[in-house]
């Protein structure tokens, strides 16, 4: 039977995220949840996959060995600006076991998980959109990404009888 991931809120991310000392970390952690990249692509990106002028991440040979760009989203800018990156974990391992430093229970990919969700559940991002920025050629294969908070699910349907 297939399990479903494990996510984590932005409020969650962030309170692991202040414990985080090392900057390669840091920003990786970041790229995982705001920009939903997949740990192989974050130790793959080059400084000259950023392209700060138009705004967008160009990941080159992902999974299935496609390239995509992804919109720099505003909370990464400031850390994408101006500096060259600092990613020192060049193995997926390295990160896997970093960040088991920082949060309990989940793995790298939960990062992606979460930062879909909440494109999803808080900034109401639409699916299409969210599908292109995972770089899935299917969208229900998107749809096993987004998980919805039982809160959220219980307003939605409390607003919806208004």
């Amino acid at each position: 039977m297939f399990k479903l991931p494990k996510t984590i809120s932005e409020a969650e991310f962030l309170a692991g995220l202040d414990k985080v000392k090392k900057t390669h970390h840091k920003l990786a952690f970041l790229l995982g949840f705001y920009q939903c990249m997949r740990v192989s692509e974050i130790v793959n990106l080059q400084p000259e996959n950023i392209d700060r002028s138009r705004g967008f991440i160009h990941i080159k040979s992902g999974k299935g060995n496609k390239d995509r760009d992804i919109p720099i989203v505003d909370p990464m800018r400031r850390y994408l600006t101006g500096v060259d990156l600092p990613l020192k974990c060049r193995t997926t391992r390295a990160l896997e076991i970093a960040i088991k430093k920082y949060w309990s229970g989940i793995h790298f990919h939960t990062l992606r998980h979460s930062g879909a969700t909440f494109y999803l559940n808080v900034k109401k991002v639409g699916l299409r959109q969210i599908q292109q920025m995972l770089g899935h050629s299917r969208l229900d294969t998107t749809q096993l990404y987004l998980h919805i908070n039982p809160n959220d699910l219980k307003e939605a349907f409390k607003e919806a009888w208004r």
